[in-house]
């Protein structure tokens, strides 16, 4: 596999200096990440932080962004491989935010054809053809954004003194370096569990303007709240980011699966079936009101969540059924205050896009609309006790099944799979594999139970699916919290990859 193109001498240096100049910071980041869940652990809730006040309480909003990112009403989201590239680009939408994260499966050549991807994307020279069809852009493509993994991942196949680098650097160093002088500059940053996470890429990016020459304050960042910690320090991430903010986004699935993985151990966080935690109940409404409220109030925009449901050109039922619960989703993002939001499918852009034109008109967004009516406190972000719904086999079957389907389709190198009408990534899997282990955790399901339904999935679903369906049934169903799916699998998924670069 070449790589020579993409990892040229001065890519190499670049990352070197980069991983040097931050290895020990995220280290450490990942050291109060760890102290932070044994407090959980041990009784411990989450709260505003009381060091942190005057930033809650301060007058101060971010700096202004550029006009072209000013009206984000419609964003579609999706993997780093070409074809996806290229028809989310010419799909409509306002902003296309290319995924190294939870819709990429991290092989090697996934990660650097990405990069190749992304640079002929900003060149506007990205083509392909299949023998059947030939793609290439339109005359008015979306922006470009791009999500680097999370600070949790390493790439092993780049080495820096002897160990792996840190895989958020990475995604973002090569990204960075090769694309800053084509207006390759707009992120998004997934996962972050404090405000101190935020200050560390702040600072990242700080040294890499200066490396290359870049005006500061030209990267503008977009942060997805998709932890249960990071809902309680919302002003202090856009604070400390505040020279290269671009708003926060409600990173609803992940979100999901954090209230689970920190506090799934106590009874009163026990969630029913994955299908029933909709946006619409007491926990997820207060997380997204408050994250308009708090972006509004600094001048950032406020970007909406995924909608998971696809359309089926083949079944108009199916499709039908999926229309109508996008538009129901994107219709109430728009009348609480969201500035744009998210698709996962080019047909649903002119849905999402006639919900948010209906509020906007002509303005670019709505962040002049203060949500001084939204009180939300601790007590609201938790009451995960109020969701109404039961946990049924029905629920216990979906999750076993679609947790097998999404990693055996990731570990043959997919990480956006569409399974059941509805596209899946990363994130569900971790809700699918999380809330089986919560309820057996609970006593809520028998794991005798876990085991006939997973077997019976797997003599469905064929030999292909035994890898997957072993490694599921062990991180769903282990004492010990897995703290992330991806990181067992990434061991089996590099097993017999090109060696790293060193």
């Amino acid at each position: 596999m070449q790589v020579d193109d993409v990892l040229t001498p001065e890519a190499v240096a670049f990352l070197t200096e980069l991983q040097q100049a931050f290895a020990w910071q995220r280290s450490e980041a990942l050291a109060r990440r760890h102290e932070r869940a044994a407090r959980l652990a041990a009784g411990e809730l989450p709260d505003f932080l009381s060091e942190t006040e005057e930033v809650r309480e301060g007058n101060w909003r971010i700096a202004p962004f550029p006009d072209e990112i000013a009206d984000r009403r419609v964003e579609i989201t999706g993997p780093v491989d070409r074809k996806m590239v290229i028809n989310a680009l010419n799909s409509g939408a306002r902003v296309f935010m290319a995924d190294f994260e939870d819709a990429n499966s991290p092989t090697w050549e996934n990660c650097l054809a990405g990069q190749r991807n992304l640079t002929d994307a900003l060149d506007r020279t990205i083509e392909l053809s299949t023998g059947e069809k030939h793609y290439a852009l339109g005359p008015d493509p979306a922006v470009l954004f791009v999500r680097p993994r999370g600070w949790h991942l390493e790439e092993r196949h780049f080495q820096v003194d002897g160990l792996p680098m840190s895989a958020s650097l990475f995604d973002f160093g090569l990204y960075f370096f090769r694309n800053h002088e084509r207006n390759g500059r707009y992120l998004y940053l997934p996962k972050l569990e404090s405000h101190l996470e935020a200050r560390l890429w702040n600072e990242v990016f700080v040294w890499a303007e200066a490396r290359l020459g870049v005006a500061r304050g030209t990267i503008k960042a977009t942060v997805l709240v998709e932890t249960i910690l990071a809902a309680f320090e919302m002003d202090e991430i856009l604070y400390e980011l505040r020279d290269h903010s671009a708003g926060l986004n409600a990173g609803r699935w992940d979100y999901i699966f954090s209230v689970i993985k920190k506090l799934g151990h106590r009874p009163e966080f026990v969630l029913p079936d994955r299908a029933s935690v909709t946006m619409a109940v007491p926990f997820m409404r207060s997380y997204s009101e408050l994250l308009v409220k708090t972006c509004h109030r600094r001048g950032a925009h406020a970007m909406g969540g995924m909608a998971a449901f696809i359309p089926s050109r083949r079944d108009a039922e199916v499709n039908a059924t999926a229309l109508a619960k996008v538009r129901e989703d994107k219709e109430r993002e728009a009348s609480q205050g969201f500035d744009g939001t998210w698709v996962a499918h080019p047909d649903l852009v002119p849905v999402a896009l006639e919900c948010f034109d209906r509020v906007l008109g002509e303005r670019p967004n709505q962040i002049d609309r203060q949500r001084d009516d939204v009180e939300v406190g601790p007590a609201e972000l938790l009451d995960v006790r109020s969701t109404p719904g039961e946990i049924t086999e029905e629920g216990l079957r979906s999750n076993v099944s679609v947790g097998i389907q999404y990693l055996a389709a990731w570990l043959r190198g997919s990480g956006a799979v569409a399974i059941d009408n509805l596209m899946e990534d990363a994130a569900t899997a971790e809700i699918s594999r999380s809330q089986i282990w919560q309820w057996l955790h609970h006593e809520r399901v028998d794991g005798a139970d876990v085991r006939r339904i997973t077997n019976e999935e797997l003599e469905r679903l064929g030999d292909d699916y035994a890898e997957a369906g072993e490694l599921f049934e062990k991180i769903a169903t282990e004492g010990d919290y897995v703290e992330f799916l991806t990181l067992p699998a990434y061991d089996r998924l590099i097993a017999a990859e090109p060696a790293e670069h060193g």
